[in-house]
């Protein structure tokens, strides 16, 4: 066996072994309520010292299991998606280089040692997004890499807040941080570290950008690395911000991210962008059910959504594959029969997307309602709840019309078949996850259920509005194809509610003007200006003036003039006398 398909198969057993180390081992942690802290001094700085810290408790290692798991799957079906590409092993290093980085983020309670992940992460999806080497990459790369910086920086000012604190391992104090000015900075960089990596508004372009990478890429980013590292982060931190100001905050922004997401996927086009726009209100999903104080429900979300849209991206990456490298959905059509396994395991996908019962969605995101419903939210978070889960049931059965169950629209070159076991057996793994694992987790997380208190109307309020969503999607645009473009009667309100909200063109052509204009001031009449009057030539110049100064005071006609100035001054004083 030739080295390309022995690298992938040797991965893939290797994180499979992992995964399953792991997950025994969260089991048995979460049985006994056993947590393990590892720690190594690395070096002491004053009252602080700089240590290298391991934490394993159920949660962290439940979800490097998924992590683990996941990421064998990805590698797997890499073998034949990646087939034929000159820079394969490449490709296999930094996938398992990204993993390598999740993994550090995932087992670290320690500032220093997370900031180590989180840039790994940072570092390895900026080579991966431009690893096609095109114009498109490099720009989407730039601004996922620009973006995310924002959260780095975020990190290395919490940083600097915690060594007052003593030391960087939050997790000792993390149940005591008040509502002081010192405290509230710190939480609020937390959170803006953690808005950036889960792409949370103003954040959110970055996040479509990043499907310029291979489609085995955004499987990963887009279910169990890149963006949930935002949310476990948060999650980690989460007994810091009950009972603050922070909270409202993060609701109303994840709020109207689910419900900007779910709005711009209903008008769009691209097959991965619209998958990618799923997972931003899915993400807005989960940070709104931790801003309520609920972060073993987010957790439970977390892993469910990462099975199921791990799912969906690689039945997405078949049916690229097979239409000739298309990604636009009118473009396809007509798949359920000449690809039955591929369309079978997208529309389990979708179902669970949408959380349909007995799905792994159904278990954590009609929970999520219903305490969301339960609790003390406003008005407005409330709307956008009711409509950001009509509009993902409604962009669903939107992708499910377009590329499953509508006409052939392909041309006739493209080999659409299903025959390729190195891409269906890991599809046909996840399909068993998105199946079986939604309840196994609720009754592992979860042994004791909660309370739901809730009248008719709110809890049959989902199942409405998600029937509503699923007859909107699809008989709308039916009729919409048939009425020959429609849409165009309503072009304004169609650009501004598919473009999210003008939030691309804002982080890129308008805030890279303002930033190359404040750079441009900044460097006349600052570098070139006030910092070299004051700074390097000032210095210079006034060394040089005061060394010419002290030199002429030690030359032989100095010492002569003085004396005769003197001499002549005691004359002049001996005349008036």
């Amino acid at each position: 066996m030739s080295w390309k398909c022995s690298m992938h198969l040797t991965s893939m057993v290797m994180l499979l072994l992992g995964c399953l180390v792991s997950g025994t081992l969260s089991l048995k942690f979460l049985m006994s309520e056993s947590v393990w802290l590892i720690e190594w001094d690395i070096i002491s700085i004053s009252s602080s010292c700089l240590v290298m810290t391991l934490i394993f408790d159920w949660m962290s290692l439940m979800f490097l299991s998924f992590v683990l798991f996941i990421s064998s799957m990805v590698l797997y079906y890499s073998g034949d998606y990646m087939h034929g590409d000159s820079n394969f092993d490449r490709f296999m290093y930094l996938v398992i280089a990204f993993v390598m980085s999740m993994g550090v983020m995932i087992v670290s309670p320690n500032l220093v040692s997370i900031l180590l992940g989180w840039d790994g992460l940072g570092l390895v999806s900026f080579a991966l997004v431009m690893y096609y080497q095109n114009e498109k990459s490099a720009n989407a790369a730039m601004m996922t890499v620009l973006s995310n910086r924002v959260g780095d920086v975020a990190i290395l000012l919490s940083i600097s807040l915690m060594f007052a604190m003593g030391g960087w391992n939050f997790v000792y104090y993390v149940e005591y941080m008040d509502d002081s000015v010192h405290m509230l900075s710190l939480k609020f960089l937390v959170i803006l570290a953690g808005m950036t990596k889960s792409a949370q508004i103003p954040f959110s372009a970055w996040l479509p950008a990043a499907m310029a990478a291979p489609t085995p890429v955004s499987s990963l980013v887009h279910s169990s690395t890149l963006v949930t590292a935002g949310v476990y982060l948060v999650i980690r931190f989460s007994p810091a911000l009950e009972g603050s100001s922070s909270q409202s905050f993060l609701l109303i922004i994840s709020c109207l991210t689910m419900f900007m997401a779910g709005l711009g996927a209903n008008f769009e086009y691209d097959l991965k962008k619209i998958i990618a726009l799923s997972t931003l209100s899915q993400l807005g999903v989960m940070i709104s059910i931790l801003s309520l104080g609920f972060q073993e429900l987010a957790f439970f979300h977390l892993l469910t959504h990462a099975l199921f849209k791990a799912l969906l991206f690689m039945c997405a990456g078949v049916v690229i594959h097979s239409v000739k490298e298309y990604q636009d959905i009118r473009n396809m059509g007509g798949l359920v029969g000449s690809m039955p396994l591929t369309s079978v395991c997208m529309t389990l996908a979708n179902f669970a997307l949408c959380g349909m019962p007995f799905l792994a969605g159904f278990y954590s995101k009609d929970l999520i309602l219903e305490i969301a419903f339960m609790s003390s939210v406003n008005f407005i978070s409330f709307v956008l709840y009711v409509l950001a889960t009509g509009l993902t049931v409604c962009y669903t059965f939107r992708l499910i019309f377009y590329s499953l169950s509508t006409t052939f629209n392909m041309s006739g070159c493209s080999g659409v078949v299903d025959n390729s076991s190195l891409m269906l057996n890991p599809m046909i793994g996840l399909s068993m996850g998105a199946v079986l694992m939604g309840c196994s987790l609720s009754w592992l997380i979860f042994p004791e259920p909660y309370m739901i208190c809730l009248s008719l109307g709110l809890k049959t309020l989902p199942l409405v509005v998600s029937v509503l969503g699923a007859l909107i999607g699809y008989m709308m645009n039916m009729c919409l194809v048939s009425e020959a473009l429609k849409s165009l009667m309503f072009y304004g309100s169609s650009v501004v509610a598919g473009s999210m909200w003008f939030l691309p063109f804002l982080s890129t052509f308008k805030f890279s003007e303002m930033s190359l204009k404040l750079g441009e001031k900044v460097r006349i009449g600052g570098d070139f200006g006030w910092s070299e009057f004051y700074g390097g030539q000032g210095v210079y110049l006034g060394a040089l003036k005061s060394g010419s100064v002290i030199q002429m005071s030690q030359e032989t006609s100095v010492k002569i003039f003085m004396k005769s100035f003197v001499l002549w001054g005691v004359v002049v004083v001996f005349m008036y006398m």
